[in-house]
């Protein structure tokens, strides 16, 4: 990871261009008639973000493999319901609007023609990238995401926290442990054992049968972490239900794969690239057709502006 020396920033840019899509109506469009509402939806919140928080870094964290083959083998469920297409010899189609699917390359000509440093690593989801920046980073890190799956990154000792938009761009939550503590009971590296009891249907995730959030808080803070309940099960003076441990140890094989399912990696493989906010356009020429071609206007002006500035 080159120099990376300063405020990093990084973006789920899935997650961010999935928000713009249904945040921006679809009659922006493109000369031709083409919705271009995630491409200047995202460009407008990576100006509002630059503007507001100044990073010295950004990068736009893409998710190279969605479902990745090794989440699947341990949990065969995990996002199971939103493949379009399954594919023996490579990342299986995810199930996407019409409309949006045609906007991603556009995007990434955009990013790449901005100098904006896009980054993902075959096999790996923007979320492991995520968590390998973020291990890495010797300053404080902004991670700016719609996936809570994240605040397990959450750490004020090292200054990460996570801005999560809560409307459009303009209002982000600003999550850090203790507004984890006060809405979970949980800190950041407790919030991925807290997530993996719970399950989350979104993900396929199917949790421990009976152990919703405040069930799942309650043990965390009784035992530590996952591998002090699971010591618990096992342990008959523990303080647990007859129900509570019928139930973990029924779970007990998916509680032995789930953490690698739902931790986020951090030893992704990073290219080198150079990660600094650009101030000028690295492809002044192509950004100029693209702008023309798809009808980019304010959004890349305004962008433009708050880079230069």
């Amino acid at each position: 990871m080159r120099g990376v020396t300063g405020r990093l920033m990084l973006l789920d840019t899935a997650s961010l261009y999935f928000r713009a899509y249904f945040g921006v109506p679809d009659s922006v469009k493109a000369p031709d008639g083409t919705p271009v509402n995630a491409v200047r939806g995202l460009l407008d919140f990576i100006d509002r973000l630059v503007k507001d928080h100044r990073p010295d870094h950004l990068v736009a964290c893409m998710d190279a493999d969605w479902r990745p083959a090794w989440r699947v083998e341990l949990i065969p469920t995990y996002k199971a319901h939103r493949v379009a297409e399954e594919h023996a010899s490579g990342p299986d189609t995810e199930e996407v609007p019409d409309t949006l699917s045609p906007q991603v390359p556009v995007i990434e000509a955009v990013l790449d023609a901005l100098g904006i440093a896009r980054v993902g690593v075959a096999g790996y989801e923007a979320d492991d990238v995520i968590g390998t920046y973020t291990a890495r980073a010797t300053g404080p890190v902004d991670i700016v995401t719609g996936d809570r799956d994240l605040y397990q990154l959450v750490d004020d000792a090292r200054g990460v926290r996570v801005l999560y938009p809560l409307k459009g761009v303009g209002t982000l939550a600003l999550t850090d442990e203790a507004a984890l503590r006060e809405k979970y009971g949980v800190d950041g590296r407790g919030y991925a054992d807290l997530a993996l009891l719970r399950g989350d249907p979104s993900d396929g995730l199917p949790g421990v049968a009976g152990i919703g959030e405040k069930t799942a808080a309650k043990l965390l803070a009784e035992f530590g972490d996952l591998a002090g309940i699971r010591a618990a099960v096992d342990d008959p003076r523990a303080r647990l239900t007859p129900t509570q441990r019928k139930r973990l140890s029924e779970a007990a094989p998916y509680l032995a794969v789930a953490p690698k399912v739902v931790r986020v990696a951090d030893d992704v493989p990073l290219p080198d690239v150079d990660t600094t906010l650009p101030r000028a356009p690295r492809d002044a020429a192509a950004l100029e057709g693209l702008a023309t071609r798809w009808g980019l206007g304010g959004s890349l002006q305004r962008l433009l502006t708050t880079l230069g500035a």
